[in-house]
């Protein structure tokens, strides 16, 4: 659906000496062995899921005579793993932006080194992507990265210790100039593939004020104004591009950030609710977030600012109950919620959760085939569990079905006719209805699913509607298009000011 950013970023950190990277991306198709010769270097990036899928592609690239090199959130992780198992010959930790065009030139000297340390690199040092070796007519949506780094420390999430927690905020020139790229190719949908797009929240700059911390205030302020910046220049580009992105729930409480998002032509955000219970909401460290009513209204209050929410919810909690889960279900329609997924509480390396998980086994880690359970990303997916985190009133069958049962339930027919509502004609009206239910086959379908056969038949289902689909999305490509001026802050005000005149 979105395009792979990372590996068009890593092809501009490769060194120009040593020519234009093949991309191989597996979610369109599996990496042809032919195309390895002895000599090559073979980058693989991996996260949790696909460990075991790059590890198999790491043996196969070093039988024929490549050299190997891992990268990725796991491989950050889990370094020695990607050596040992994937049989890599050297492993790039954090960033890549600069550690892969290390790699590269140590390969070519036959000095390779088994690990290189990219740590957070500063914004100033990201890199752009090459979209100009993007395949054509392959991808829905495109992707742009605004930001990396999260303030948030939930426990089911790893961005905030990978990534870290102070926002490394690119320029507004490079992420116009990305979208440009992008817009003359045809692409009129562009994610926003930040880890948080609302990197600094007014309580944020509250807390720095009652602090008396001056410094720490005016960087925080200098963050958001360039957050309205960006924003201010997104609404310069041709009126048929949207965008989306991912956000906190306390942006709810920031109508100005979100007017400015609405004329931005931001029209949906990615928003984690997780849960909606005080109870809930404190086991993943999240209690910054509202419940009850008040949750309903600040979900509500992006939509009166024109921003559609796909909401995110967690199942599986040790709080959660059988009436939970109708309870999420009521609160979903209730709010208005546009897109929602409904997700099992995993166990993912490097966070809180799988620290807290890990620890409880002791000495007694339990065995699939051999494997322990605590490395469950090395077991077959056939053979995988689908909960692995032990429930205090519900059996991992009972948890599965009540959430697939959310799922079926969101995405009927008659929920999604009537979401539907929100359109302006019938062709968006169909293309909200193709993504619904593609939308559901990818993730509720293919995450859910206990059975290897049932998970193919998700998987072709969702890439039977991905056709038309990435039709409906495409755009007139516009070749000539160029990168609109900066306008200076005088200039704004100025319009500002005009309209509150006029």
């Amino acid at each position: 659906m979105i395009t792979p950013r990372w590996l068009f970023v890593l092809a501009t950190a490769t060194p120009e000496s040593f020519g234009d990277p093949e991309i191989c991306d597996e979610t369109l198709e599996s990496l042809n062995p032919e195309r390895i010769a002895a000599g090559d270097v073979v980058g693989i990036g991996i996260h949790t899921g696909n460990a075991l899928r790059g590890y198999a592609v790491g043996r196969l690239a070093r039988e024929r005579g490549a050299y190997v090199v891992f990268g990725g959130i796991h491989a950050t992780l889990y370094p020695e793993e990607a050596l040992d198992l994937g049989q890599g010959h050297a492993v790039v930790k954090g960033d890549g932006d600069l550690a892969w065009g290390e790699a590269l030139r140590d390969c070519a000297r036959n000095e390779l080194k088994p690990i290189y340390e990219g740590g957070r690199v500063g914004p100033d040092e990201f890199k752009a992507a090459r979209w100009d070796l993007l395949p054509p007519d392959r991808y829905m949506w495109a992707s742009v990265q605004t930001v990396r780094g999260c303030s948030k420390h939930c426990s089911f999430c790893s961005v905030w210790r990978t990534d870290g927690q102070k926002p490394r905020q690119r320029s507004s020139d490079v992420v116009i100039e990305e979208i440009v790229a992008l817009r003359r190719k045809g692409f009129r949908f562009i994610a926003l593939a930040d880890d948080n797009f609302y990197p600094v929240s007014l309580t944020d700059i509250k807390n720095a004020e009652r602090q008396g911390n001056q410094h720490k205030v005016e960087e925080l302020r200098a963050i958001r104004e360039e957050r309205f910046e960006l924003m201010s220049r997104l609404a310069e580009l041709p009126s048929d591009m949207t965008f989306f992105t991912q956000i906190t729930m306390e942006s709810a409480e920031d109508g100005k950030f979100l007017d400015a998002m609405r004329k931005a032509r931001i029209r949906g955000a990615l928003v984690g609710v997780e849960a909606v219970t005080p109870e809930g909401l404190k086991e993943v460290f999240k209690d910054f977030n509202c419940s009850g009513d008040k949750l309903v209204e600040q979900l509500k209050e992006f939509r009166r600012h024109g921003v559609h929410v796909l909401g995110s919810f967690i199942f599986g909690l040790s709080t959660d109950r059988e009436g939970t889960f109708d309870a999420t279900l009521e609160l979903a329609h209730k709010s208005g919620l546009t897109f929602a997924q409904f997700v099992m509480l995993t166990p993912f390396a490097g966070t809180v959760d799988f620290e807290r998980w890990e620890k409880a086994f002791g000495d007694d880690i339990p065995k699939v085939e051999g494997t322990p359970i605590n490395r469950y990303w090395l077991i077959p997916a056939e053979q995988r569990p689908k909960m692995f985190m032990p429930h205090p009133t519900m059996s991992s069958e009972e948890l599965r079905a009540r959430t697939q049962g959310v799922w079926d339930r969101f995405y009927s027919f008659a929920a999604v006719w009537k979401r539907a509502g929100c359109t302006p004609n019938l062709k968006a009206r169909l293309i909200f209805i193709f993504i619904s239910k593609l939308y559901r086959q990818m993730y509720a379908s293919t995450g859910i699913a206990t059975d290897s056969a049932r998970r193919n038949r998700a998987n072709n289902w969702a890439r039977w509607l991905a056709v038309p689909c990435r039709k409906l999305f495409q755009g007139r490509p516009m070749p000539e298009l160029q990168v609109p001026k900066r306008v200076e802050k005088a200039v704004v005000a100025e319009r500002e000011l005009l309209n509150v005149i006029r």
